[in-house]
């Protein structure tokens, strides 16, 4: 697998702390200690692409890799592409609570927010 140093901001995918909690909380309550949190960009959605998220306990060779607060999450490279520099955060308010992925590759997103071009 590939790791990159979470120092390379330009390179990496990074999760927030309220990100790296929650999901290390979820993963957690799956009762399953190696599991990652795979990121992926699939064709599809309003936009053009859409992002997947969910926990993986199989990595491939090529994964790109990176670790924050006991949490792992790996992406795929076709993926990584369009994630480069990306970050995934957490909210929990009285707006509504859920995982948001800030993206500088994408050119155009949809009002939902969970497609892009």
């Amino acid at each position: 697998m590939t790791s990159l140093s979470l120092t390379d901001a330009r390179q990496q995918f990074a999760l927030t702390d309220a990100a790296a909690a929650k999901v290390k909380s979820l993963i957690e309550a799956e009762d399953t200690p190696d599991l990652a949190l795979r990121v992926a960009v699939r064709p599809g959605g309003c936009s053009g692409f859409s992002y997947e998220m969910y926990f993986d306990a199989d990595q491939a060779d090529d994964d790109i890799r990176s670790e924050k607060a006991g949490v792992t999450v790996v992406i795929d490279p076709a993926s990584f592409q369009h994630l480069a520099g990306g970050s995934l955060d957490y909210k929990d308010g009285l707006q509504g609570a859920g995982f948001h992925i800030t993206n500088p590759n994408a050119e155009r997103t949809c009002g939902c927010g969970e497609s892009f071009s």
